[in-house]
């Protein structure tokens, strides 16, 4: 007999998705289909059907008015968080309930305008990315931008050299715009000042590093902690490649790392 105890799933009344619609409550959905109009279908609640039209896929309208229609498409197959708009019930039965996602954004605006601080930590999941930025999801599908200098103490050639779409982490705001709305990002600055993180290594260690930007007066390698040191020019090594390193000297007054690349 198994003695583990079962998780019930809920079947959604009428009576409890009204319930749902007047509090806000924020569902998640799977986008199941998108039709040539750019809605999308799918289910919610343990399996009701569902519709987001176009125009609550996203509070987000191109220079036409319209959702960009790749903000449509690239939602299939996935699960979005969304609130109820509206039910369709035929002869006292559910039928169809239209869901909007755009209505979760502009509640999570709203708590951001009032609330939101230069300095505040947030929880996101990397949702894009190009060679210079990061976009990332802080909440309602509301996008900060991690700009790739505010990714590492060390110059990294592009975004993808540290982060993964779908990557989770924590961010804090370097800088939000009540006027704009738009929010700047920064991961370098929860990783230490540079007196805190030189207490988990010492002169003498051999550490394990990444090899990063090649300059004039040597090569720069990313070691743990956000640290980064400066070895001499070794042949046959490239960017990216991990090393084993000699801590040299450790220049707590400069802020700086002399490293030997030893394999």
């Amino acid at each position: 007999m198994d003695n583990k105890k079962q998780t019930k799933k809920k079947n959604y009344t009428l009576a409890d998705l009204e319930k749902a619609q007047k509090s806000g409550q924020v569902f998640d959905a799977m986008i199941k289909e998108v039709d040539e109009s750019f809605n999308l279908h799918g289910f919610f609640a343990n399996g009701i059907e569902c519709i987001i039209p176009r125009e609550e896929v996203s509070s987000i309208v191109g220079d036409d008015g319209l959702v960009e229609e790749r903000l449509c498409t690239n939602k299939k197959d996935k699960t979005m968080q969304v609130c109820i708009k509206d039910i369709i019930v035929i002869d006292g039965n559910i039928d169809k309930v239209i869901l909007s996602k755009k209505m979760v954004e502009l509640k999570v605006r709203r708590w951001m305008y009032m609330h939101l601080k230069d300095g505040m930590k947030l929880k996101g999941v990397v949702r894009g990315m190009n060679d210079f930025a990061a976009f990332v999801d802080v909440g309602g599908g509301v996008t900060g931008l991690l700009k790739i200098d505010d990714i590492s103490n060390v110059r990294l050639q592009k975004v993808s050299d540290k982060l993964k779409l779908g990557q989770r982490l924590e961010v804090v705001v370097k800088r939000y715009d009540r006027d704009t709305g738009k929010i700047d990002l920064s991961l370098k600055d929860l990783q230490g000042t540079f007196k805190e993180n030189i207490k988990k290594i010492k002169e003498g260690d051999i550490v394990e590093g990444i090899v990063r930007n090649r300059e004039k007066n040597g090569i720069f390698i990313e070691l743990k902690h956000g640290l980064v040191g400066l070895s001499e020019h070794v042949n046959g090594v490239e960017y990216g490649q991990k090393v084993l390193v000699y801590i040299k000297r450790i220049n707590e007054e400069k802020g700086k790392i002399k490293l030997k690349i030893i394999g």
